[in-house]
């Protein structure tokens, strides 16, 4: 069996696989993410009680970074580990608790082999003009790769390969947000940047902003880094905009009557189809576009608002289809296919997963 963790930061998802060439899901299980020796113990527990007999081989970590070394999926070990810490400081507010879990996990499942998956790693393809920043020492990595595997690997299942090496913009829209252009079947460009705090505006994240109003808010408020980066991370954002809220369910409710929620979406819908329409500079134009992650999946209001702004690109809205969240919502004269595609990280760490016992048979001790 493999078991993929995947944590968040207030709350982490689980799936067990069967350790075959096409792993199988046989359970799946969301918790709270608590303090990491504890929580270690609950995961543990429940990996045992639903493999039953068959034996843990293998424990696949969503890692949010991997900087430059990691590539691809690796087997964790203690030189690993510490080059793994290492790159704290290009993600503080998530590797210090992924890690910990990690090494939580490490010691109370220590017979099976510890795999990362780095959600950078799908940007590895990302050309000099897109991951060069203007600023010393830095450059734009990109994130939730492990959703952008698998978001086009189902677009080849779904639409063929000719569409999967096609132009394509992919939209993962979720809490954290982020919009990725795709062609020939690599990433191209990506909205966010060195971090996960950077591109478009998410739920508590400022996305891009102006770095003169970094250092005025700072100099303003007489924050230090570590203030300033809460501000960005965890202040800002539709949470910012709204007052408060950053569900965008309860926003959309409110926005009818309240301003600053109505703001706040019209700002998120604005600068998603901004991204959009970048990215199809950047790729010449557009043949099919991906909503994915949860409000890119359930939300047809966000949808529609953001697809109204991109008629001028030939893409027609199936309004039924679109109500529905149906697999294609673009209509049959549209000239860009528009598709909504559940995503499935766990699926994409479990065959990676597979890939590194496959390769090394003996990383399952």
């Amino acid at each position: 069996m493999i078991l993929t963790v995947n944590g968040g930061s207030s709350s982490l998802k689980l799936g067990l696989y069967r350790a075959e060439s096409s792993p199988e899901c046989v359970a799946r299980a969301g918790m709270d993410n608590d303090a990491a020796p504890e929580m270690a113990s609950r995961i543990s527990a429940w990996a045992v009680r639903h493999a039953g007999a068959a034996p843990i081989r293998a424990v696949a970590h969503r890692l949010v970074h991997g900087g430059d070394r990691f590539q691809q999926a690796t087997l964790i070990t203690p030189p690993t580990l510490d080059a793994l810490k290492a790159l704290i400081p290009l993600a503080p507010n998530h590797l210090p608790g992924e890690l910990a879990l990690l090494e939580s996990l490490a010691g109370v499942m220590a017979d099976a082999a510890h795999i990362g998956c780095f959600d950078t790693a799908f940007h590895r393809t990302l050309p000099d003009i897109a991951r060069t920043l203007p600023l010393p020492g830095v450059r734009r990595f990109g994130f939730h790769g492990l959703s952008y595997t698998f978001l086009l690997g189902e677009l080849e299942r779904l639409a063929g390969r000719q569409a999967a090496h096609g132009r394509v913009v992919l939209a993962h829209l979720g809490s954290g947000a982020s919009i990725t252009a795709v062609r020939n079947g690599q990433s191209i460009d990506t909205s966010m940047g060195m971090t996960p705090a950077g591109g478009l505006l998410m739920s508590t994240r400022s996305g891009d902003i102006d770095p003169g109003a970094v250092t005025f808010v700072m100099r303003q408020q007489r924050l230090g880094p570590d203030d300033m980066d809460r501000l960005l991370t965890r202040d800002s954002g539709l949470a910012a905009i709204s007052g408060g809220t950053s569900d965008m369910r309860a926003l959309l409710d409110r926005a009818p009557h309240d301003d600053r929620a109505r703001l706040a979406v019209d700002m998120f819908c604005y600068q998603a189809a901004k991204w959009i329409g970048a990215f199809t500079a950047a790729l010449g134009g557009l043949d099919t576009l991906v909503f994915s992650a949860g409000i890119g999946e359930r939300s047809p209001e966000i949808r529609r608002r953001i697809l109204e702004r991109l008629s001028f690109l030939g893409a027609e809205l199936d309004e039924p289809a679109n109500a529905g969240n149906a697999p294609v919502i673009s209509t049959h004269t549209s000239r860009v296919s528009i598709r909504v595609i559940p995503t499935d990280e766990a699926q994409v760490m479990a065959r990676q997963a597979q890939d590194v016992l496959t390769a090394s048979p003996r990383s399952s001790r």
